[in-house]
């Protein structure tokens, strides 16, 4: 018999990680081996224990973001493949999950058979992604002019943020002067002139979060 797809559940929610927990070992060949409240604990675990695939929540809590966990535990030799199981869908958190070396991303709203299908195919190191995601990263890929590059969505992400010109400048390590550049870049893209309209327009089309 082969031997069950070893998990770890990364989220903040103890009553989510106990659902998943549930639904995932009524399955024969997956077995959750540990849960993690937080992205800190979770690079820890990795380095601790035999796995296959980690499901990781993107916003854990005030400590390591998802993505930042994701790219700390794909960056390990022999690392299991990341699963991202999130509430979001905006580009900048698809994108910054992807290029952490996520395998797939799925949503909350998915359902027992969809979580589980897509446990397997992590494990086999094949694509995982929600409808809903495959469509936007087409989208991207349809109209490159007037997509935002990564760089571009993480200078608006903080501006939706309420962060300042100033602030995305040393929280990016990029001079004022380049992130002015990015934001009319931005401004282009999404057919406004200004800080305001450039963070309605993304909130509206799901381009950022929050």
């Amino acid at each position: 018999m082969t031997a069950p797809i070893r998990l770890l559940l990364v989220d903040d929610h103890p009553v989510v990680r106990s659902g998943l927990r549930a639904v995932l070992d009524a399955e024969p060949d997956l077995h959750v081996v540990a849960e993690a409240p937080t992205g800190e604990r979770a690079v820890e675990l990795v380095a601790e224990l035999e796995l296959d695939v980690v499901l990781m929540d993107l916003q854990l809590g005030a400590g390591m973001h998802g993505s930042r966990a994701t790219a700390a535990i794909t960056a390990r030799a022999g690392s299991p493949r990341v699963l991202v199981l999130t509430t979001y869908d905006t580009d900048s958190d698809i994108l910054e999950a992807i290029e952490a070396g996520a395998t797939g991303y799925l949503l909350k709203d998915a359902s027992p058979d969809e979580l589980a299908a897509a446990v397997r195919s992590a494990a086999a190191g094949r694509p995982a992604l929600a409808p809903a995601v495959a469509q936007r990263l087409m989208g991207r890929a349809r109209t490159p002019g007037t997509t935002l590059t990564p760089r571009e969505l993480e200078v608006l992400q903080l501006v939706a943020d309420g962060l300042s010109n100033q602030q995305v400048s040393a929280a990016l390590h990029l001079s004022q002067a380049t992130v002015k550049t990015h934001l009319v870049h931005v401004y282009e893209k999404l057919g406004v002139g200004s800080r305001t309209a450039a963070v309605a327009a993304a909130r509206e089309r799901r381009i950022v979060h929050g």
